[in-house]
């Protein structure tokens, strides 16, 4: 090996490991707590007390994403918008919900509490809130996926860093007036891949965006699984209470529970005149 090519081999060692320090920190953070925004003085896992919840039909539903907090702050409106469009038709096509308001991020409070929750609801006029709450980890690592070419003008080397998305979304939906959790539905992802130094940044935040869409997929239909399971679990939970909004569909009649047993008594009859 001539004294050339020893000088090109050095300068490649060099240049790897300049690739290696240019990803920075292995990990970086996005998180939006449910718990920071609720409970921002809590020393521990608060402890709710029993309380009878009295849900007037139909209800009033406000979606949105809790503060975001964290060295790299959180997701921006741009995103949360398109986010929770798509989460709000988890909601859509229920008797049991005449209206779905999307919450824009700045009306809630870093560590507002409900207080703060109180003063959404009033202002947007709605009965629940579903908080979405996100943790998103970003893991970089220095794979080892790094070529060196040898060219007639010298040596380049073509560098490739490994990542990793981790996604957490999670939904969780109080009554405000009782600030009693009705339920909770989560979504995960994992996003994988490896780049070369000049499409890292692009390849990454689309894999982070991925990671919170493909989370969001997972999240609607657990969302809707659980709202159905809430509507029977009210037909037996003595904490809650169903009744209707005067003027509106069933008000002075049946309530939720029942009608939705008339309405299985009405399909079971259709079946046998068929």
């Amino acid at each position: 090996m001539n004294l050339n090519r020893i000088i090109w081999c050095a300068l490649a060692v060099l240049a790897l490991a300049g690739c290696g320090s240019m990803t920075g920190e292995r990990g970086i953070r996005q998180a939006g707590s449910i718990v920071d925004y609720l409970y921002p003085d809590a020393k521990e896992a608060p402890s709710l007390a029993p309380t009878v919840t009295r849900l007037r039909l139909p209800l009033r539903v406000g979606i949105a994403f809790v503060p975001g907090g964290g060295r790299n702050g959180g997701l921006n409106e741009t995103a949360q918008r398109q986010l929770l469009d798509r989460v709000k038709g988890a909601f859509a096509q229920h008797d049991a919900i005449s209206g779905i308001e999307v919450i824009p991020g700045t009306y809630l409070r870093a560590r507002g509490g409900f207080d703060n929750l109180d003063q959404v609801a009033r202002m947007f006029n709605v009965d629940v809130i579903a908080l979405v709450s996100y943790d998103q980890v970003r893991f970089n690592d220095t794979s080892r996926l790094a070529v060196l070419y040898w060219t007639v003008v010298g040596a380049y080397v073509i560098k490739g860093d490994r990542y990793d998305v981790q996604t957490m979304v999670d939904a969780a939906v109080f009554d405000v007036r009782s600030r009693k959790l009705l339920f909770r539905a989560p979504g995960t992802s994992q996003v994988k891949g490896s780049s070369t130094m000049m499409g890292y940044s692009e390849k990454i935040r689309v894999a982070q965006t991925d990671g919170y869409a493909q989370a969001v997929d997972q999240l609607i239909p657990n969302v809707q699984a659980e709202l159905a399971n809430f509507k029977e679990r009210v037909k037996s939970d003595p904490g809650i209470q169903v009744e209707h909004k005067p003027g509106s569909r069933g008000a002075g009649g049946t309530g939720w529970p029942v009608a939705l047993v008339l309405a299985g008594v009405a399909a079971w009859a259709v079946r046998r005149r068929g």
